[in-house]
């Protein structure tokens, strides 16, 4: 059965919506870093209206300007679901870890790479048959560069980067690479090693600053990340009073 609308208010235009003085809190899960979703987020911000936003490319691109924004305007700019969607990260770096110097940040931020390399592991499948089968499943987009190639798991780095380590968003200074230069024989060799192959997205403090990378990493099956499969999600988090406190859940889905 279909849903029954009546007496429901539509909007044709989500920036009159977000305007609305019917409306207290505007969610925003169209995705995108420009376009409707900023326009949107912006009318909502500026009319003093909390938002809920799962929108790592907005945030990673419009991210201390929008937080400007909120601040001005006395409202909430809520993002848990921008960075490993169901993995409660953003309020473990921001109020939980408040106390601790956190060092590094790191872990598998893409469900669909993490599914790919998964099933090419366990069964032997070439990266392309297993990107196929990612598609038929509605994990992978018919256009899949932006999930395989590293930058959707560098735009949720730089926002855990940011609240980690007190800096302003910079998905342009992220180092990137995908997973599609990856092959069986990869994987085997590292197997043969005791370790597994994962795409990590790494952010730490270095001597010369942060330093924020994405890239297919050899982890050793021992570790707690070794074990994430399939579409999960995973972050870890090195501070000087905790090591390798690990987060791992859903990173997509309801």
């Amino acid at each position: 059965r279909g849903l029954d609308l009546q007496g429901v208010t539509w909007f044709e235009d989500p920036v009159a919506l977000a305007r609305s003085g019917e409306v207290d809190c505007v969610v925003e899960l169209i995705g995108g870093a420009e376009g409707p979703a900023r326009e949107t987020v912006e009318a909502a911000l500026a009319a003093g209206k909390h938002v809920v936003t799962a929108n790592k490319a907005l945030l990673a691109r419009h991210g201390p300007a929008l937080a400007r924004a909120a601040e001005k305007a006395g409202v909430a700019l809520a993002f848990e679901a921008s960075a490993a969607g169901g993995i409660p990260v953003v309020k473990a770096l921001r109020e939980a870890l408040a106390g601790n110097r956190i060092s590094r940040v790191y872990g598998i931020l893409n469900g669909t790479c993490n599914y790919i390399l998964s099933r090419m592991e366990l069964e032997g499948l070439t990266f392309e048959a297993c990107l196929k089968d990612a598609q038929a499943l509605g994990y992978a987009e018919s256009d899949p560069t932006f999930d395989v190639e590293g930058f959707d798991t560098a735009h949720k780095l730089a926002i855990l980067t940011s609240l980690a380590f007190g800096t302003e968003l910079d998905a342009e200074g992220v180092s990137v690479e995908g997973i599609s230069a990856i092959t069986p024989l990869d994987l085997r060799m590292a197997d043969e090693l005791g370790y597994r192959i994962k795409l990590l997205g790494v952010a730490e403090a270095t001597e010369a600053g942060i330093e924020q990378r994405v890239h297919p990493t050899m982890v050793p099956k021992s570790s707690a990340i070794a074990q994430v499969m399939g579409v999960t999600n995973a972050v870890t988090i090195d501070t000087d009073a905790l090591r390798e406190l690990t987060l791992i859940g859903p990173g997509a889905g309801g």
